[in-house]
């Protein structure tokens, strides 16, 4: 039997693995997947000595930064379980616009610390997201539309491989495993330990509208949303939110929520921006509408956690597409008609036309993304609420050319998230650095 990692560490007979197994998880839909170990690693040591200790006793290796994963994909039986949320390290270089941050560092920290710099990365949307997992899968954050998914501002990565090896790589170094690394996601074959990201300046402005519809009005506000796509300034991340209650706004009415930042030099640029939402044709119908104010990250992030409670349990599901409002229609009022109590939701977001992207993993994205999460408080209704995000992404996956890593559910719903080619490159790429397959890989693939 190998030396285990000097960290602490868990078996699962051990005092405290329950609490360290669902202390990964930020919500309480825990799955019953039971890891052999789990390793809370502080170094690169530590991880080294975990991999080594997984292949001496025949366990596959699993990798957790942030716990953010809606299917928990990081809980495999059997498994030695990675834990780098310790590995937090942040370094901002401003004058050459580089930060090297550890897997563990939170989005919204790093945000934080930028904002201080007067420096900006298109971090995500949640408070608690660590960096790890939100930058192998892709990364949607804020003013991503112009920066595009944060994958494409990773310049470089500290990685440690099947072997144990620790090496860095970039567009020069293991430019192969540099690829796979934006946009594999969960199926990423080896454990980062620091991500180089390209900074950019933070722009003067962030301003929003609000409107927010009743339910009755859904079919016009979805065909108006759809039918403006192309025309949405870039510098605004146009999002719509159906749930079945506000009650952070004292609205207790289903309802629909267009506020959606815009990143600007000015707020007449910014207000000038969100002009579009004023011609919404049912606009007189909004119960609240506000064309234009002013708003900081801080408050978004307050905003935005309102939907997202630790206390609840949750699945999600999502799909990207560039169906018409009238094909995609029958399947909105499905979601709207079976939609659970709120903080349960539909996002919809106007993302592309997108420009042409780097050469990554990351290779699948449309013009509209389409994205549920159920939640539910009480584990009496799993049965009554587990299946709603899948279910009616499974009713509409006919209109989906495929589905973001952020929100998946290929455990349940294997759906593609990766061109073909792309997918056979990450095969060809596993093969030459983890040819034993060490690391557990996505739940489900097509």
């Amino acid at each position: 039997m190998s030396v285990l990692p000097a960290a602490r560490h868990f078996f699962r007979s051990d005092e405290g693995y329950e609490a360290a197994r669902r202390g990964t998880v930020w919500h309480q839909l825990v799955p019953e997947r039971y890891p052999e170990l789990i390793v809370q690693a502080v170094d690169a040591d530590d991880i080294v000595a975990g991999i080594r200790y997984a292949k001496a006793n025949g366990h596959r290796v699993s990798i957790v930064s942030g716990g953010h994963s809606f299917a928990v994909n990081h809980l495999r039986d059997g498994a030695v379980l990675l834990d780098v949320s310790r590995l937090d390290h942040a370094t901002i270089d401003a004058d050459n616009g580089v930060a090297v941050v550890g897997p563990g560092k939170g989005g919204s920290l790093l945000m934080a610390d930028l904002e201080a710099q007067g420096l900006f990365f298109p971090g995500g949307h949640c408070r608690g997201v660590c960096l790890g997992g939100y930058l192998l899968q892709g990364g949607y954050g804020w003013n991503s539309r112009v920066f595009g998914p944060a994958c494409e501002s990773v310049i470089g990565l500290d990685v440690i491989t099947a072997d144990g090896e620790q090496i860095h790589c970039d567009a020069d170094n293991h430019a192969d495993l540099y690829w796979a690394a934006r946009g594999a996601g969960p199926g990423f074959f080896g454990v980062v330990t620091s991500f180089y990201l390209k900074l950019y300046p933070r722009p003067a402005v962030c301003g929003t509208s609000l409107y927010v519809y009743p339910w009755d009005v859904a079919d016009e506000v979805y065909t108006w949303a759809r039918s403006v796509s192309a025309e949405v300034d870039r510098r605004v991340e146009m999002q719509m939110l159906a749930t079945r209650g506000l009650p952070e706004m004292g609205l207790d009415i289903p309802a629909m929520v267009c506020m959606s930042p815009a990143f600007a030099d000015s707020e007449a640029e910014a207000e000038k921006a969100l002009a579009v939402f004023g011609t919404c044709p049912v606009a007189d119908r909004a119960v609240i509408r506000n064309p234009y104010m002013q708003i900081d990250l801080a408050t978004w992030y307050d905003v935005v956690m309102t939907h997202y409670l630790g206390d609840y349990r949750y699945t999600a599901d999502n799909m990207w597409t560039s169906a018409s409002a009238d094909e995609l229609l029958p399947g909105i009022r499905t979601i709207l008609d079976t939609m659970p109590p709120h903080p349960s939701h539909f996002l919809w977001l106007n993302w592309g036309p997108s420009p042409r992207r780097q050469d990554m993993a990351y290779s699948v994205e449309d013009e509209i993304y389409l994205a549920l999460y159920g939640s539910w408080k009480d584990a009496v209704d799993d049965d009554k609420y587990g299946d709603w995000a899948r279910s009616n992404m499974a009713a509409m996956s006919h209109l989906a050319t495929g589905i973001q890593l952020a929100d998946e559910n290929l455990g349940r719903r294997p759906a593609r998230f990766a061109t073909d080619e792309a997918m056979d490159r990450l095969d060809k790429a596993r093969d030459v650095y983890d040819p034993d397959g060490l690391f557990n890989s996505w739940m489900g693939r097509l």
